[in-house]
């Protein structure tokens, strides 16, 4: 196989998995034996939008948050952000950790006309729709108005998350990543770039599934939603780290409400479901040109990621890949 980094193996099994319809991909496998990293199309070193896994980091600070006595789950987005009262101040974090704050999905932007532009720009042209900084993002949450409690999907609500566990810390959610969560496991990739000025020499340019080229969705505000960036080697440290539990917030995989429906748990960010009998944490993600999948059986002390530098979806393939490392290991049993 040509264009190959790593190992050849695990290559060839992710290529058989996505179908060899990635011009650029990296995937790790982590067993109780062994850690092994690929990458087609993809130099070692390079880094990927990893999404909304993002989501997933930012629940590893908030419950390390939590141990620190920084916050508590009943602390309000108000006592620590300068919401000056509005409904948004009284939304408490533990809430929006699990998707049941009321939040919208995205924040409602002044004037549908805008909101239609954005779109059509990011689908025509491969606009990052998500370049705001903190004080736009704060602006906007002045004038959101929460609906019920029920379980909706909130990257408004985890924007908002981030930066408060960050004002708690008395720093910024990117400096905050780096010192709790990369400084502490020895990422060397995996970093929230503010800007495309940001973005390291081996940053990689994500396309749609057409080939096209999209701009990187950098930003402050959606950085701890879907704005952190990461290489593979990075990532498998990561995963490792949350299998034996030495990741700073570990808990924050155990389930600990509902999430759309009673077979679909989660923790904070994490969510765990049932396949063919067996329990799977999982997060993935999707960019305008990337998309992403990392996924747990604790149980067998089994982990996969796929980083994909194409927007078509990974998730099926990241599944599988779990599903044949954990027969794996226990056939070496």
């Amino acid at each position: 196989m040509t264009g190959v980094n790593g190992d050849v193996e695990l290559a060839a099994t992710v290529s058989r998995l996505l179908r060899g319809r990635r011009r650029a991909v990296a995937a790790a496998s982590v067993t109780p034996d062994e850690v092994r990293v690929a990458g087609i199309g993809a130099a070692r070193g390079a880094d990927f939008e990893i999404g909304s896994i993002s989501k997933g980091v930012t629940g590893l600070l908030y419950v390390d948050a939590l141990a620190r006595g920084e916050v508590a789950p009943t602390s309000t987005l108000g006592d620590l952000l300068p919401l000056l009262g509005t409904p948004a101040a009284g939304l408490e974090l533990g809430s929006i950790t699990v998707h049941r704050s009321g939040l919208p999905g995205l924040p409602a932007l002044p004037g549908s006309a805008s909101a239609i532009r954005r779109t059509l720009s990011l689908w025509v042209h491969g606009a990052n729709p998500y370049g705001e900084n903190l004080d736009e993002l704060l602006s906007q949450a002045r004038l959101a108005k929460p609906g019920a409690t029920r379980s909706r999907y909130s990257n408004f609500g985890f924007e908002l998350l981030g930066h408060a566990l960050a004002s708690a810390a008395g720093t910024t959610f990117a400096e905050l990543v780096q010192r709790r969560i990369a400084g502490p496991l020895g990422l060397t990739t995996f970093y929230v770039p503010a800007a495309p000025e940001g973005l390291r020499p081996a940053a990689l340019v994500g396309r749609n599934r057409f080939g096209r080229t999209r701009e990187p969705w950098t930003g402050e505000a959606i950085g701890p939603a879907g704005g952190i960036r990461a290489g593979i080697e990075d990532m498998a440290c990561l995963v490792q780290a949350l299998l034996n539990g030495a990741a700073p917030g570990a808990a924050a995989l155990d389930p600990i409400d509902v999430f759309g429906g009673r077979r679909v748990r989660i923790g904070a960010a994490w969510i765990t479901i049932e396949v063919r009998g067996r329990s799977i944490t999982w997060h993935n993600g999707g960019t305008g040109g990337f998309r992403s999948w990392l996924g747990l059986d604790r149980d067998a002390g089994t982990g996969a990621v796929i980083l994909s530098a194409t927007s078509a979806s990974v998730d099926a393939a990241g599944f599988r890949l779990l599903a044949e490392l954990t027969e794996e290991a226990h056939a070496r049993r």
